[in-house]
């Protein structure tokens, strides 16, 4: 969620070292007694062949291995009903590939510390096999933002942890905390909105084109020297693991985030008034201002009247497609 998300997803503003976790949040006994507990827990179907590999990507997604989606899983191509623009081309001074290697690094590292903690939660975690059913069905959709998703190893994995947070990593590398589902209280179309904010920032990839105009800032290089000199930037995207911990985003990447989610989510049968009830109650939640988790967040994603009418605006544009995939999920489950 950031305007969506700053914050949440690159996962925001401190390393996950300095997190709170808490194992009881994902279903796991303590590590030690230090340990500190929150309390709370479009497009029609392609055909038997897309749906069996909708089903394996379902079954991959449920034991919290890699996702590699082949051809058939994919929605083809339909125009876009938000209006985002191009991606910026100061992106592919940084590598791609090397960029979503080392976002899958610094992911596993973070997945291993989370588990020494035992903060990560299991497969059969109830919360977590309702964020990977959710992915299940918007990554789909996702392929005609960037093709290069569809080489992406898609991974959810639910952290316990006090943080109201959320991220998808360059390379489709998803992580929620415990802290924003619990908190917040999110239905399944509100948690939609989220993950479908956090997959557009991965898509358009706003990380990569962060990282290479901050680089390209702080070499002090012209613009000529940008194209002559990539080497230094590839370099850089090699080395880019903790950099992805701490990263922020503009106000028109949250924007656009906003907006490709909202599009993601409507496609994949989720409403999108969600994203207008969201970020209400992001806002009534934040009322009283004492509950430093949730102000960290919003510190960079913030709720204000401006974010909830853009996203009122623009979910009538996306309802057409809500509504279609809402009767084809009817239809399919009536006929099975």
């Amino acid at each position: 969620m950031c305007r969506l998300c700053n914050a949440k997803r690159l996962a925001n503003a401190r390393s996950f070292s300095s997190l709170i976790a808490d194992p009881a949040a994902v279903g796991l006994a303590p590590a030690g007694p230090d340990t500190v507990h929150p309390g709370n827990a479009g497009n029609p179907t392609m055909g038997h062949a897309w749906h069996q590999q909708r089903r394996n990507l379902m079954g991959t997604l449920a034991t919290g291995a890699a996702v590699a989606a082949a051809p058939a899983l994919w929605h083809e191509p339909a125009q876009a009903q938000v209006d985002v623009g191009s991606a910026s081309s100061m992106r592919k001074l940084v590598p791609a590939g090397q960029l979503e290697a080392a976002a899958a690094q610094q992911y596993a590292q973070m997945l291993a510390e989370a588990k020494s903690k035992r903060a990560l939660a299991p497969d059969d975690n109830p919360q977590l096999q309702q964020l990977r059913a959710i992915a299940q069905k918007l990554i789909p959709f996702a392929m005609p933002w960037n093709e290069r998703a569809k080489q992406w190893h898609w991974e959810v994995n639910l952290i316990g942890s006090k943080q109201i947070n959320a991220f998808c990593m360059p390379g489709g590398k998803i992580a929620f905390y415990t802290g924003i589902l619990n908190e917040l209280k999110l239905t399944n179309d509100e948690i939609a909105m989220v993950m479908g904010h956090e997959i557009a920032h991965a898509l358009r990839e706003h990380a990569r084109e962060r990282l290479a105009k901050s680089q390209a800032t702080s070499m002090g290089l012209s613009i000529g020297a940008r194209l002559l000199g990539l080497g230094d930037l590839g370099d850089l995207a090699a080395n880019m693991g903790t950099k992805l911990l701490t990263l922020k985003f503009g106000r028109d990447d949250e924007t656009e985030a906003d907006l490709v989610g909202l599009e993601l989510a409507a496609r994949a049968a989720f409403n999108p008034e969600a994203g207008v009830t969201l970020w209400q109650k992001m806002g009534q939640a934040s009322g009283g201002g004492n509950d430093s988790a949730l102000m960290h967040f919003l510190s960079t994603h913030p709720s204000g009247p401006e974010r909830i009418d853009a996203l009122r605006a623009n979910a009538p544009k996306v309802m057409g497609l809500y509504e279609k995939a809402k009767a084809a999920a009817a239809t399919k489950t009536n006929s099975s």
